[in-house]
C-alpha cells in the first residue's frame, strides 16, 4: 500500500505542477520509493535537501529516485 506523504512533501509537490504530474502518474511503489528516500534522512537539513532534489527530478520527469537501494518496506 502506498505510504501517505507527510505535510512537508505534500506542500513541496503542490508547489510544482510538473513534479505533481509525474508523482500522480507514478505507481504506488514509485511514490513509496520517493517517500522512503526522503524520510530516511537522519538530519532535517538532509531531508529538506532531498525534498528539493526530489521535486527537481520529478519536475524533469524522473519517476524513481536514482542510485538508491529502494524502499525497505516492500
Amino acid at each position: 500500500a502506498p505510504h501517505n506523504a507527510p505535510p512537508d512533501i505534500k506542500n513541496a509537490l503542490a508547489s510544482s505542477n510538473a513534479a505533481k504530474a509525474t508523482w500522480d502518474d507514478g505507481t504506488p511503489r514509485a511514490r513509496n520509493e520517493w517517500l522512503c528516500w526522503i524520510t530516511s534522512a537522519k538530519k532535517q537539513e538532509t531531508r529538506e535537501r532531498r525534498i528539493k532534489v526530489g521535486i527537481s527530478k520529478l519536475s524533469s520527469g524522473m519517476r524513481r529516485p536514482c542510485c538508491w537501494a529502494g524502499c525497505p518496506h516492500r
